[in-house]
């Protein structure tokens, strides 16, 4: 079953699990694209309490359930994701190597933003 963008914030908070089951962590906010408005990441609560980071995973594809956001990328490959300290924030030149770590088009329109957080 497929989310509709207006409710993935509906989400925040659950557990975000891989195509295996594996928890990567829980949702903490949506990203979307400025050019369509579509929800593209989602930013994941990763980490030990003390070392907690916000890893930005890639929401194409994902699927909800009643407790947790399915996505398509291995627990493995999101732990390792650019990420931002919980209380930072992507900075636009950092944004092309977000989607260079899951190898996705970072096509940006000239030097605007891209992602926008939601």
């Amino acid at each position: 079953m497929g989310f509709e963008a207006e409710n993935i914030r509906d989400w925040q908070g659950r557990s975000v699990v891989d195509p295996a089951g594996g928890k990567i962590g829980s949702l903490e906010a949506i990203y979307v694209d400025t050019v369509s408005d579509e929800p593209v990441f989602a930013t994941v609560v990763v980490g030990m309490v003390g070392r907690r980071r916000l890893a930005f995973v890639p929401l194409t594809g994902a699927t909800v359930a009643p407790d947790h956001v399915r996505v398509t990328v291995a627990k493995d490959l999101a732990k390792h994701a650019p990420s931002i300290d919980p209380d930072g924030e992507l900075a636009a030149e950092d944004e092309p190597a977000v989607f260079e770590h899951y190898g996705l088009p970072a096509a940006s329109v000239g030097a605007a933003r891209r992602l926008a957080r939601r």
